[in-house]
């Protein structure tokens, strides 16, 4: 079963290492090893990621203990990080997250939920909806990398 609760200052090397691991392990489907050494590289500041964290106050999804994935939620409808764990993929840990962004940003009247979404969670995202709006191509450390702003309007404002 998965839960899902709010981001702990605990959380914040787990969160790492999922982010760090997913975009290494599942992201290489549709980026270069130099695109995703630049999107996740070897060495991070740990305090800087803290504070990212803390900024963006993620869901964290938990399975059997185990902390799984995690996204956010900010005011404005943007889902700034959406990232499940690349041994759970398959496992209905992004379907739970998802579902739990959206029935958030019902109760909290988010009229369109957007992100920037890589090409490999694209077809996760159309699958709850979302449509691109625009692909963009975007410079990390050097390298460029494609992704789509996709967006999705809440029930309520249809």
């Amino acid at each position: 079963m998965i839960t899902i609760r709010r981001y702990k200052e605990d959380d914040t090397e787990a969160l790492w290492n999922i982010f760090f691991h997913t975009v290494r392990n599942i992201n290489t489907r549709d980026y270069s090893k130099e695109q995703v050494e630049a999107w996740a590289p070897d060495v991070f500041d740990m305090p800087i990621w803290k504070k990212r964290m803390q900024g963006l106050d993620p869901f964290v999804a938990v399975m059997s203990g185990v902390i799984v994935g995690y996204a956010d939620l900010q005011p404005n409808g943007l889902v700034d990080h959406f990232f499940c764990h690349h041994e759970y993929q398959g496992q209905g840990v992004g379907k739970a997250l998802m579902n739990h962004v959206l029935r958030v940003g019902e109760q909290r009247k988010v009229k369109r939920f957007y992100s920037e979404v890589s090409i490999t969670a694209r077809p996760f995202y159309e699958r709850f909806g979302f449509r691109v709006v625009q692909e963009q191509e975007m410079e990390v450390r050097g390298q460029m990398l494609r992704n789509f702003v996709m967006e999705k309007f809440s029930e309520q404002s249809v």
